[in-house]
C-alpha cells in the first residue's frame, strides 16, 4: 500500500471510510452550552434519559444543513466525497480540521514566535484496498472499547464508537471554538461525546462517556495523537524523569501509522507482546490486525518494566511504551523545527508514547511520534448511571 503525505484538500483525495449512519443533532436534557473544560460534569448524575435523535440522511452528509444550523461560530463545512471537512479558525491564526463521520482530527496549525503557522499534526494518505479510494491516517483519533455485563438475554456487551455525528458547535473566532460530536449504542445504553476545543494557544480532545445502564462499564483505549517532528534525532520528551513504564507493542487502530518493519529485527523482539497477548488486550476493538508482532510468551513482566532516569528522553530509538506513572503534563521539544508542544491530560492515569526511530523512513516531509492518554493496562470503571471524563490537551507555548 503506497503511502504519501498529502493535504486532505487535495483533488486526489476521494473519500474516507463510507458510512451508512446519519449525521444527527441531539435534543436532550443535558446542558448544551459549551464551557471551556466542562468542569460542571457530575460523575454521579442520576435519572439519565437517552436523548432523542433527529436524523439527517447519510450518505451524503447534508453540508448545506450544517452550514445553516451551525454557522456563526467560526466553523465551516466542506463536502469531501461521502465525508465532510469541519474547519475551525480563530482570529489569531490557529486552525484545526476534523472529518465527519470518522471524527479524525486531521490538522492543527498553530501560530509560532516567528509569525508564521506550523502544522503540529502528522497525517498520511494511502490508496484504499480494491480501489476503495484514499484513506487518511494519523492526526488525532479515538480508539476505545466499552465492556460490561449484560442481562440474561443479551449476555456480555462490547462496543467501540466508530461513526460520529455532529451534536453542537459553539464559541467564536475571537475566543475559542468548540465542536461536539456524539456516538451512542442505544441498545446497551452507552453514549460517548467527543468534544474538540480550539483555543488561541491549544487544542483539546475531550471524551465524556455516559453509562445509562444499571451496572458498571469497563473502558479501555486511548486518545491517539500523531505529532509532526523534523527528525527523531532532534526530538526529546522533557519532564518524564522517574516515570515508570512498561515496554508494550504499538497500538493498531483504524487511524494509527505503524511502520510495517517495526518489530522485524530480533534485537527489537523484546519490545513486543506478540500477537496472542495483543489480541487479549484489544480483542473486539476492530482496531486492525497486528501482523508485525513477534512472539515473546516466555518474557516476564519484570523484564518489560523500566523507569526514566533522565529528564530529556531522546526519541531516536524505536520505542513503544505505556507509562503507569507520569506527570500530568510534559513537553515534546523539536530542535529541528525550533518548537515545542506541551501535552496535558485529565482523567487518564496512563500515557502512551511511540517513536518509529531514526532508522525509519519518514512518511513525507517530516517524521512523527505518537502520544496518547490511555487506559490500556488498567481499565477505567464507570459506575451505574454515571459519567466519566478524560481529556488530552495539546498546548502551543511558541507564541
Amino acid at each position: 500500500m503506497a503511502m504519501v503525505h498529502s493535504s486532505i484538500f487535495s483533488p486526489n483525495f476521494i473519500h474516507l471510510q463510507p458510512s451508512t449512519n446519519s449525521i444527527t443533532k441531539i435534543a436532550s436534557s443535558f446542558p448544551s452550552s459549551p464551557t471551556k473544560y466542562h468542569n460542571n460534569l457530575n460523575s454521579h448524575t442520576r435519572n439519565f434519559r437517552l436523548p432523542r435523535v433527529a436524523s439527517i440522511p447519510h450518505p451524503p452528509i447534508n453540508v448545506g444543513y450544517l452550514e445553516t444550523e451551525f454557522s456563526g461560530h467560526g466553523a465551516s463545512f466542506t463536502s469531501l466525497g461521502e465525508s465532510c471537512v469541519v474547519r475551525m479558525g480563530l482570529d489569531n491564526g490557529s486552525v484545526a480540521t476534523l472529518m465527519l463521520p470518522s471524527g479524525l482530527i486531521t490538522s492543527y496549525k498553530a501560530p509560532m514566535w516567528h509569525g508564521g503557522l506550523l502544522e503540529l499534526l502528522h497525517t498520511s494518505v494511502s490508496e484504499g484496498e480494491d480501489g476503495g479510494g484514499a484513506v487518511i491516517r494519523g492526526g488525532v483519533s479515538l480508539a476505545f472499547r466499552c465492556e460490561g455485563g449484560g442481562d440474561e438475554e443479551n449476555g456480555e456487551i462490547s462496543w467501540s464508537p466508530s461513526i460520529w455525528s455532529l451534536r453542537n458547535v459553539g464559541g467564536s473566532p475571537q475566543g475559542s471554538i468548540q465542536v461536539e460530536l456524539i456516538a451512542s449504542d442505544s441498545e446497551h445504553k452507552i453514549q460517548i461525546k467527543h468534544i474538540v476545543t480550539l483555543q488561541n494557544d491549544a487544542i483539546s480532545s475531550e471524551i465524556v462517556i455516559t453509562n445509562f445502564r444499571p451496572s458498571s462499564l469497563r473502558l479501555m483505549g486511548s486518545i491517539i495523537g500523531h505529532l509532526a517532528v523534523s527528525t527523531p534525532e532532534a526530538t526529546f520528551a522533557v519532564g518524564l524523569e522517574s516515570s515508570n513504564y512498561f515496554v508494550k507493542p504499538p497500538i493498531f487502530s483504524n487511524f494509527s501509522i505503524i511502520p510495517p518493519d517495526f518489530n522485524k529485527n530480533d534485537s527489537d523482539s523484546r519490545n513486543s507482546w506478540g500477537p496472542t497477548a495483543f489480541k487479549q488486550l484489544l480483542s473486539g476493538w476492530g482496531m486492525g490486525n497486528p501482523n508485525d508482532g513477534r512472539g515473546d510468551k516466555g518474557q516476564k513482566d519484570e523484564e518489560m518494566e523500566g523507569e526514566e532516569d533522565g529528564n530529556y528522553k531522546h526519541l531516536t530509538e524505536k520505542l513503544s511504551l505505556i507509562y503507569t506513572s507520569a506527570p500530568r503534563s510534559f513537553t515534546i521539544m523539536d530542535r529541528g523545527k525550533r518548537n515545542s508542544v506541551v501535552l496535558g491530560r485529565e482523567g487518564f492515569n496512563e500515557l502512551y508514547l511511540f517513536s518509529p526511530g531514526s532508522s525509519h523512513k519518514s512518511y513525507g516531509k517530516y517524521s512523527y511520534i505518537c502520544i496518547g492518554q490511555a487506559a490500556l493496562l488498567k481499565p477505567v470503571t464507570i459506575g451505574p448511571e454515571s459519567e466519566w471524563r478524560g481529556v488530552q490537551h495539546l498546548h502551543n507555548p511558541n507564541l
